[in-house]
C-alpha cells in the first residue's frame, strides 16, 4: 500500500493567518522595522518534470527497524522538483561474511513507496523525507545505504542515478579507478546494468559499492543468510575476468585491489572461487593477516617479473663504421651496473640480445636498412652488432635492439623484454647525430593496464611504455598483415582491439575482450586526446585491402580510422577526402605528401571533432 504524507507544517501556517485576519487589531499600522532588516528574498522556481532527476541528501540516519533519509530533489537545470511520488532504498549490511542484503529481509534491507510501512513526506518546495522500512536494521547496523527516486509512471519525474549515501569501511578493496581503467565509463556502456551505476553523496562515481548493493560478498545460493543476487562480486571479478585478455594475468591482484586485501580464514570471500578449500588448504596453511595481492604475484612469478622490469635496463650506440660496416653496441644495465651479456647468454639468463638497423625520415622509421649482421662481444660486458650492406640507402639511419630475460616455457613469449632506440645518425657522415624521437599519442601505461603480467605479446616484444617497443618491427615502413588487421602500428592496435583484426583466427575472440568494451572510449589508450593536425602528412606502407598481397601505400588518417570503420560507406567518404589505402607504391614513397584532409573537419574542436564521437576524458 502507498502511503505518501503532505506536511502539516503548512496547514499550521494558513489557520495562524486566518486567525490574525479576524482580529481586532485588522487596519492598524503596524511597527516600523529595524532598518536595515532584509526582505524574505525571491522565491526559487519549482517544476514537476525533470530528464534528469538529482538527489541532494541532507542527512540519513539508521533507526530501529527503517532508514530515514532527508533530501531535496532538482531536475537537469537545478530547478527544485515537487510532485516526487517514488523512492527506493537498499542497505547491504556488512556481517563477518561482508556486506549481504538478504531477499527474506533477515539481513540488510530493500524497500520503496509501495511497501508496507514506507512513508515518503513532501516537507517543502523539492524538499523530502523518506521512511524506509526495514524490519531487520537496528541502529547499530553498518554498510552500504542506498537510494533512488523518481521514475514512477504517474509523474513525469524521470528516475534518478542510484546513490551511495554511506558506506562503512573497508567493504571493498577494488575501487572505481581500477575498475574503469577499463571499462572507462560503466554507466555509458551497453554493459548489463549500466543504468545501475552508482553516484556518492558528492555525485563522484562510486561504481563498486554501488554493485556491491545486490551482488553483495554471500551468494543467494547460500540457504541461510544468503545474499541479493547469485553472482557475487567477488566471482565477478575473479571468474568473469579470467581470460578478459591476452596476456592479463588474474593472478596480478592488484589490477583491481587498490587496497591490500586481508584474509582471516581460508573459507573467507573469494578464495573458492578459485580453489577448493582442499587445495588451498593445502597451499596455504595459515590465511591469518597477509596481503593476498602480494602472495599471489609472488606464486605465479610476477613479483620475479616485476623487479626485472625495474631493475634493469638497456642502451644502443649511434650507428658507427667498422671495418666497412654499420654498428651499434649493445649495453645492458642493472640500475647503473653494466651486466655482462656474454655471460648472461652462457648460463641461460637471456634468450635473446638482438638489434635492427632502420631507415629514418621525419621521426618516422620507414624500413629495415639491413637483415644480416655479423656479432661479437667487446670484452667489457656489451655486445656489437656489425651490417655490412644497408637496403634502403635512406639519409639518416638508426638501429633498435631487443633484449630478452628468459622467464616461462617459452621465453619468445613468456619473457621480460627491454627495447633501445640509438639516436640517428646522418648517413653522408654518421657522426652528425641528433636523438631519437617519435610521435607517440598513447600513455606509457595504456596497454599495461589490461596487458598486466608484465611478458612480451610475441617475439619479444613488450607492453611497457605504451607498446613503444613494437614499433621497431610494427612503423610506417614495413607493411605488416598483422592477421589482416593494418598496417603500422597504430591502425595495427585498432584492429586488433575492435576492427577485422580482432575476429580473425580461432582464438581471437577469446583473446581480444577490448571488443566487448565500448569501442569509443579512446581515451584507455589517448588519455591526452588526439590531435590529427599533428599527425604527419606522409604515406605508410601497407598490404593491399582490395585483395591480393602487393605492397602497396596508405595515408596515415585513413589507415588508422579504417581500422575499425572498416565499410564500404566509411571508406567511400574517406577516399572523397584524399584518404588512400591501396596507392601504388613509389621509390622515396616516405617524402610524398597525402592528400587526405580529414583534420579539416574531423580535427579536435572542429565542427566533426573526433572528440565528439569518441571519449577522450574520463
Amino acid at each position: 500500500m502507498r502511503q505518501f504524507n503532505k506536511c502539516k507544517v503548512a496547514f499550521v501556517i494558513a489557520t495562524a493567518m486566518a486567525m490574525t485576519a479576524c482580529s481586532g487589531d485588522d487596519g492598524k499600522d503596524g511597527d516600523d522595522g529595524a532598518p536595515g532588516e532584509p526582505g524574505p528574498g525571491p522565491t526559487p522556481p519549482v517544476t514537476e518534470v525533470a530528464e534528469v532527476t538529482n538527489i541532494n541528501v541532507i542527512s540519513h540516519t539508521i533507526e530501529e527497524g527503517q532508514i530515514r533519509y532527508e533530501f531535496e530533489v532538482t531536475n537537469e537545470e537545478d530547478v527544485l522538483v515537487n510532485g516526487l511520488m517514488k523512492a527506493e532504498a537498499k542497505f547491504a549490511e556488512k556481517t563477518d561474511k561482508g556486506v549481504v542484503l538478504n531477499r527474506d529481509g533477515e539481513i540488510g534491507g530493500y524497500t520503496d513507496t509501495t511497501k508496507e510501512g514506507s512513508v515518503l513526506n513532501a516537507l517543502g518546495d523539492g524538499h523530502y523525507e523518506f521512511i524506509a522500512a526495514m524490519p531487520a536494521v537496528n541502529a547499530g547496523s553498518e554498510g552500504i545505504v542506498w537510494l533512488r527516486v523518481g521514475g514512477d509512471d504517474s509523474t513525469e519525474i524521470a528516475r534518478s542515478a542510484p546513490m551511495v549515501v554511506s558506506k562503512a569501511d573497508m567493504v571493498h578493496t577494488s575501487t572505481t579507478e581500477t575498475c574503469f581503467s577499463c571499462h572507462v565509463d560503466y554507466g555509458t556502456s551497453s554493459q548489463r546494468h549500466a543504468s545501475y551505476t552508482a553516484i556518492n553523496a558528492e555525485g563522484e562515481t562510486d561504481f563498486v559499492a554501488g554493485c556491491m548493493v545486490c551482488h553483495n560478498n554471500v551468494s543467494r545460493n547460500e540457504t541461510v543468510g544468503g545474499g541479493y543476487a547469485r553472482a557475487t562480486l567477488q566471482q565477478i571479478g575473479h571468474i568473469n575476468h579470467q581470460k578478459f585478455e591476452q596476456d592479463f594475468a588474474p593472478t596480478n591482484c592488484y589490477s583491481c585491489h587498490a587496497e591490500p586485501v586481508m584474509n582471516t580464514s581460508i573459507n573467507g570471500n573469494g578464495c573458492s572461487d578459485c580453489h577448493s578449500l582442499d587445495t588451498a588448504s593445502d597451499m596455504l596453511a595459515s590465511m591469518n593477516e597477509f596481503d593476498a595481492r602480494a602472495f599471489h604475484a609472488e606464486k605465479t612469478g610476477l613479483t620475479e617479473s616485476q623487479a626485472i622490469r625495474a631493475e634493469h635496463s638497456t642502451s644502443l650506440s649511434a650507428v658507427y663504421m667498422n671495418e666497412g660496416a654499420y654498428c651499434t653496441d649493445l649495453t645492458l644495465y642493472k640500475g647503473e651496473e653494466v651486466l655482462d651479456i656474454e655471460a648472461l647468454y652462457a648460463d641461460g639468463t637471456l634468450s635473446y640480445a638482438s638489434t635492427y638497423l632502420h631507415g629514418y625520415y621525419n621521426e618516422s622509421i620507414v624500413g629495415r636498412e639491413s637483415r644480416n649482421y655479423a656479432e661479437s662481444y667487446k670484452g667489457d660486458g656489451t655486445k656489437t652488432f656489425c651490417h655490412p650492406t644497408l637496403d634502403l640507402n635512406t639519409a639518416q639511419i638508426m638501429a633498435s635492439s631487443r633484449v630478452t630475460f628468459a622467464i616461462g616455457d617459452d621465453p619468445s613469449y613468456e619473457g621480460v623484454s627491454f627495447t633501445s632506440y640509438s639516436p640517428v645518425a646522418e648517413l653522408a657522415d654518421l657522426t652528425q647525430v641528433t636523438d631519437y624521437d617519435r610521435r607517440h599519442a598513447v600513455t606509457a601505461d595504456s596497454c599495461t593496464t589490461c596487458h598486466t603480467n608484465n611478458s612480451n605479446f610475441h617475439k619479444n616484444g613488450s607492453y611497457a611504455e605504451g607498446g613503444l617497443d613494437c614499433v621497431a618491427c610494427h612503423n610506417n615502413g614495413q607493411d605488416r598483415n598483422a592477421r589482416g588487421s593494418a598496417p603500422g602500428f597504430g591502425p595495427m592496435v585498432h584492429s586488433m582491439h575492435w576492427g577485422i583484426g580482432n575476429s580473425l583466427g580461432a582464438t581471437a575472440p577469446d583473446a581480444n575482450s577490448a571488443a566487448s568494451l565500448n569501442a569509443d572510449n579512446c581515451v584507455s589508450c589517448h588519455a591526452d586526446g588526439i590531435e590529427l593536425s599533428e599527425i604527419p602528412n606522409q604515406f605508410i606502407r601497407a598490404k593491399a585491402f582490395h585483395g591480393g598481397d602487393n605492397t602497396k601505400m596508405a595515408s596515415p588518417i585513413t589507415a588508422n580510422c579504417f581500422a575499425c570503420h572498416d565499410s564500404a560507406q566509411a571508406l567511400n567518404h574517406m577516399e572523397q577526402n584524399g584518404g588512400e589505402i591501396d596507392a601504388e607504391v613509389v621509390a622515396d614513397w616516405y617524402m610524398q605528401p597525402t592528400s587526405e584532409s580529414c583534420a579539416t573537419c574531423h580535427d579536435t574542436g572542429k565542427s566533426f571533432g573526433i572528440e565528439k564521437f569518441h571519449v577522450f576524458e574520463r
